[in-house]
């Protein structure tokens, strides 16, 4: 409803409009690395839909609006972000991973780690999304580091930086955790004259950092309200 109410306003008002969309729309891919051709396969009654389908839907009166009232509109279908000034308890895997490790909690993976994800340092997704709205293209198009990592290697790289002693725990793999997740940034790359810039191993290094001055000037000690989300 949000997005109907936005694309209301840019109509009106002759705004370009951006939809933060996301790699959720293509749910559990059998297509690997995703472009964004790739329709998904996403399970719309399952404990995850709410977020995948209903990005799937925003997306199709975003361009409803552009082919019939010529809204200018920009879809972009973020991939992972994590960066400095996160919250501790956004369920972000990252932020999970680092508040953990931080506070001496074993780091918690869910099934045996070996899911796959794409990690992008929030600076080049800023960069990708003022491209985005700056071009003539409409999208959808995948801003996203197309380096992938299982989330095993995540844990264990956060683990090594940060506490090498502090444990890694392991719990049930939730329900339509998709497998693998790796973007495919060749229109990203030809038509925006973007891709990411930042490694893995240098924004982690920021990110800890940054978690670990506001941690050590307001603890979190409520590590039981860490949320479990690893999208």
């Amino acid at each position: 409803m949000g997005t109907m109410h936005m694309l209301g306003l840019a109509k009106r008002v002759k705004a370009r409009f951006l939809l933060a969309s996301t790699s959720e729309v293509y749910g559990d891919p059998e297509l690997h690395p995703q472009s964004e051709e790739y329709w998904g396969n996403v399970n719309p009654i399952g404990i995850r839909s709410c977020y995948d389908e209903g990005k799937r839907v925003a997306e199709t009166p975003a361009f409803d609006y552009h082919r019939q009232n010529d809204v200018d509109i920009r879809v972009a279908r973020i991939f992972n972000t994590y960066g400095a000034r996160m919250l501790e308890n956004d369920g972000r895997v990252v932020s999970n991973f680092v508040v953990q490790a931080l506070s001496a909690t074993p780091l918690t993976v869910y099934g045996n780690g070996s899911q796959t994800r794409s990690f992008c340092y929030v600076s080049d997704m800023v960069d990708g999304l003022i491209r985005l709205m700056n071009s003539c293209h409409t999208g959808p198009i995948n801003p996203g580091n197309p380096d992938e990592y299982t989330i095993l290697d995540l844990a264990q790289i956060i683990q090594k930086i940060v506490n090498p002693e502090v444990a890694i725990q392991f719990e049930p793999l939730p329900q339509d955790d998709p497998r693998r997740r790796r973007p495919d940034i060749h229109k990203a790359r030809s038509r925006l004259g973007w891709q990411p810039t930042v490694a893995l191993s240098q924004g982690l290094q920021a990110t800890i950092a940054d978690f670990r001055s506001r941690l050590e000037t307001t603890p979190c000690t409520d590590t039981n309200r860490i949320w479990t989300v690893q999208s």
